[in-house]
């Protein structure tokens, strides 16, 4: 992520720093924009696609996530995420992993308190944004068939030990694991989409497939959902990838720009492969491609060329296909809502890409001067992230399994879990 370094309270004998008002004013609006991608963006985008006796479930899923993420970020999220305490630039120590406890319940932050040009607060309110997409994005991994009460567990434990350590060691600063290796990641390819998808594809494999998967059939109930969802998605990434330059400049606009290009060129590009392959194309396919595009994206926003990410984008809308269409079949896991299949694989698909794409050679605004030798960087974060959260994921998930369980009996599966857990139906027809 781009963005200056915490900055220190000026001394009595200074004047006071100022925010910008241009940078605050587009990070609060950028803020805004993030958070509507979890509710009610990504929410509606899973909710459409599940069978109608577990929209509720989805729905209310994002929204206690929304809720339980926000005060753990409180109590000690942030701290551990951005706590700058006993890091130093070019040592790995424990800080190089995960920060301190010293900025706990937001010690030491006041109205006059800066990150870069803007307040501290607004900082730490739109990181709170990506730390509560980032576990929303596995409940459509496991939608249908997880109990609500281990789910709100599995989040808080993997917010803890698989979330904040990933954010601390790229966005960190100085003395950050990844960071010093020198990864890419503008806005969250390895801290967001690599981590959820691979944790994703963990969790269902340890749950178990659906009932009657893959024999019975289990088509979404509301594709409108489904398309008004990812409509939100794409304007809320425009927050989520344009502000993380932390300022309104020349780099929020080009990522916005670049967002743009690569989110219509992987619609197009899985669009076409479908039509290719099925003679038609398809509501949920387009809508499965723009989301892979935006993914895709996000780790390059910063960095890449128009041209650059037209390429990125289309690549990953093609390559998503293919993985959320045969891999998943081929290999006969239940990834309910393609979370593997489009995040983890664009994800990667654009963390890789970032490398030879920043290069200016190549049509990008980074400084990379070696494209190839930063495309073997991306690659080390790329792998030390599926290590990380996949081995992470299963800790957390067989520790709650030989607790309270991971998954809702047969009875309460086939009921719908909008009545079996909450008592309440979506839709009353009477």
């Amino acid at each position: 992520m781009i963005g200056g370094s915490l900055l220190a309270l000026p001394a009595m004998a200074q004047a006071p720093v100022a925010p910008d008002s241009g940078d605050t004013a587009w990070m609060l609006t950028a803020t805004m924009l993030v958070l509507l991608m979890t509710i009610p963006g990504l929410a509606l985008f899973y909710g459409g696609m599940v069978r109608a006796k577990n929209l509720l479930s989805v729905l209310m899923q994002c929204f206690a996530i929304t809720a339980l993420v926000s005060v753990l970020w409180l109590l000690y999220g942030y701290s551990m995420a951005f706590s700058t305490e006993g890091m130093q630039a070019g040592v790995t120590n424990l800080h190089s992993f995960i920060g301190g406890l010293d900025r706990a319940m937001f010690a030491g932050m006041t109205p006059a308190s800066l990150y870069a040009h803007v307040p501290e607060s607004v900082f730490a309110m739109f990181q709170l944004t990506f730390a509560i997409i980032t576990p929303a994005l596995i409940v459509g991994a496991v939608a249908e068939r997880m109990k609500f009460s281990a789910l709100m567990l599995f989040t808080a434990g993997w917010f803890t030990l698989v979330y904040l350590p990933m954010a601390h060691m790229v966005w960190g600063g100085p003395g950050s694991f990844l960071g010093d290796i020198g990864v890419l990641d503008f806005a969250g390819g390895t801290v967001v989409h690599i981590n959820a998808g691979i944790a994703g594809l963990v969790a269902c494999l340890v749950l178990g497939k659906r009932r009657g998967y893959p024999h019975t059939a289990m088509p979404p109930h509301n594709l409108g959902y489904t398309l008004i969802g990812a409509s939100m998605l794409w304007l809320g990434w425009f927050g989520f990838n344009a502000g993380s330059a932390v300022a309104a400049n020349g780099t929020a606009g080009m990522a916005m720009l670049v967002t743009q290009i690569a989110t219509a060129a992987a619609a197009l590009g899985w669009m076409g492969v479908e039509w290719i392959i099925h003679r038609r194309a398809s509501v949920l396919g387009i809508a499965s491609g723009a989301v892979a595009g935006l993914v895709a994206i996000t780790p390059a926003a910063g960095t890449i060329g128009p041209g650059g990410a037209l390429v990125l984008g289309a690549v990953a809308g093609m390559i998503c296909f293919f993985c959320a269409t045969r891999l998943k079949h081929y290999f006969g896991y239940d990834d309910s809502l393609d979370v593997f299949g489009v995040h983890a694989v664009a994800g990667i698909v654009g963390a890789l890409l970032t490398g030879p794409f920043a290069a200016a050679a190549l049509g990008g605004f980074g400084s990379v001067e070696h494209p190839w030798a930063q495309l073997w960087i991306q690659c080390k974060g790329v792998g030390f992230t599926i290590v990380w959260s996949g081995v992470l994921t299963l800790l957390v998930l067989k520790l709650i399994d030989w607790t309270i369980g991971l998954r809702v009996d047969d009875e309460q599966e086939q009921i719908g879990l909008d009545l079996a857990l909450h008592e309440e139906r979506a839709y009353n027809l009477s």
